[in-house]
């Protein structure tokens, strides 16, 4: 019987990511997107205690597009998602599939030493490490 290949999430997770502060209206965070294939932003903490708040842009799609609302007066903290769950750089890819599974999630940060280093989603966990394990 063959071992298993350990991929782990940070073999996998993209490590340019778009991190914003709450008070940035939605217009100003969309026009400074510096990784346009990104489909989450990042929201810094205010303080040490605090914790990180994400952005999807199905969030913004569905609570600014959708309801019409203007993007100039409509700030990040009011449509994010804090506090989050987070996933340690060392993880394997497959307990951080179950963990996606069981929440619902389809992307989620990646925090080392308390800081995100990197964004994990599904499509990275399936395309490049389930892959990976063929090698």
């Amino acid at each position: 019987m063959s071992e298993r290949k350990l991929i782990r999430v940070r073999d996998v997770m993209k490590r340019e990511f778009d991190l914003v502060d709450g008070m940035t209206t939605v217009k100003e965070a969309l026009l400074k997107m510096k990784y346009i294939e990104t489909k989450a932003l990042i929201v810094k903490k205010r303080h040490a205690d605090d914790e990180y708040g994400m952005v999807l842009l199905s969030d913004i799609s569905r609570q600014v597009l959708a309801t019409d609302r203007a993007p100039e007066r409509i700030n990040i903290y009011e449509i994010m998602s804090k506090p989050l769950i987070t996933v340690h750089a060392d993880m394997d890819i497959r307990y951080c599939a179950r963990l996606f599974e069981r929440f619902h999630l389809s992307r989620a940060p990646v925090v080392e030493n308390g800081e995100v280093i990197g964004i994990v989603s599904l499509t990275d966990m399936v395309l490049r490490g389930l892959c990976a394990m063929w090698e």
